[in-house]
């Protein structure tokens, strides 16, 4: 049986990384390792299927601390590929296949993703979550009926632009197979997400079909960075404005316009929250951060020196 690579590896971070080193990292790996860019390398394709593999778990705090979990159990704490191995107890062995870590994290439970496909075929996705080793010892099952009936599994990836992952929405898409499938996008949905569509992969002799995977991968914005389903934007006021307050008006991911008050005295760097703003989904809304940026002055006329300073004197400043 095959043995799992560990996902920190596969990606080559540390399991101590922050979801901004993460996301940073498998964008470069993506675009490095995309068997477009590959056409020659016949590697490039399951390296691909790798990063998209790991950074799906990686990327979902819940699913890392699941598997952060069984890294532990299999007595990893901190080990690479050996996480693999026997248990920290000396217990007996356990490991998966790469499918069956694939079923045990690759889902989401109670999100109602069966209405996510409508496609030309009929049929629909189905996503659960699951007992990490009933999930294992499942797809082990179907993968070597799968084995015997020929039909085989395909990834793809679906690009959005940052508008368009917020809107969510029906979108024609055609396969690797050159069938077209009509897929309804979730609101809201982040960068990384997989989904499995059962039953819609290529067919083998018998025309029994494997399954299909499919990835969604999110354009960054020029202003906003999203991160979980909160957003995040640079303001700049001046100093005068930031000495004494004011009103400004922020726009939000959704082309919205919002007024907000900038208190006295706010520092540099200083995060101001607009509750409900962020990426609105079917279970919610992130939160809108604004961080202010304070533009300092240079060139003050005399006048404005000399008062400055004589305000800066007696405030005990100078």
């Amino acid at each position: 049986m095959p043995q799992t690579e560990d996902l920190y590896d596969v990606l080559g971070v540390d399991e101590d990384a922050s979801q901004e080193e993460i996301k940073k990292t498998y964008r470069t790996l993506a675009r490095k390792h995309h068997p477009d860019r590959n056409p020659d390398d016949p590697n490039a394709e399951e390296k691909f299927k790798e990063i998209q593999k790991a950074y799906s778990v990686l990327s979902d705090e819940e699913k890392r601390e699941q598997y952060d979990a069984q890294r532990r159990f299999r007595g990893g704490g901190g080990g690479g590929r050996g996480a693999w191995g026997r248990s920290a107890g000396g217990g007996p062995e356990v490991r998966f296949e790469q499918g069956g870590f694939d079923e045990a994290f690759g889902g989401r439970g109670g999100g109602g993703l069966g209405d996510i496909f409508e496609n030309f075929f009929g049929g629909g996705a189905r996503t659960q979550r699951q007992n990490p080793f009933e999930g294992g010892r499942q797809q082990q099952r179907q993968q070597r009926q799968r084995g015997r009936q020929g039909g085989q599994d395909i990834e793809t990836t679906l690009r959005l632009s940052f508008r368009e992952a917020l809107e969510g929405g029906r979108k024609q898409v055609e396969l690797p197979s050159g069938e077209s499938i009509r897929l309804k996008i979730p609101k809201g949905v982040r960068d990384g997400f997989k989904i499995r569509l059962k039953g819609r992969g290529r067919p083998g002799p018998t025309g029994q079909r494997g399954d299909l995977y499919v990835t969604f991968e999110v354009g960054d914005h020029p202003h906003f960075d999203r991160r979980g389903d909160d957003v995040h934007r640079t303001e700049t006021i001046d100093m005068f404005e930031a000495v004494f307050g004011t009103e400004i008006r922020v726009p939000t991911p959704y082309g919205q316009s919002l007024k907000l008050s900038v208190p006295a005295g706010t520092q540099p760097g200083e995060k101001l929250r607009l509750k409900g703003q962020g990426v609105k989904t079917d279970d919610g809304a992130g939160d809108l951060y604004v961080e202010i940026d304070v533009d300092i002055p240079e060139n003050l006329s005399r006048k404005q020196r000399a008062a400055l300073r004589e305000a800066a004197e007696d405030a005990d400043l100078m």
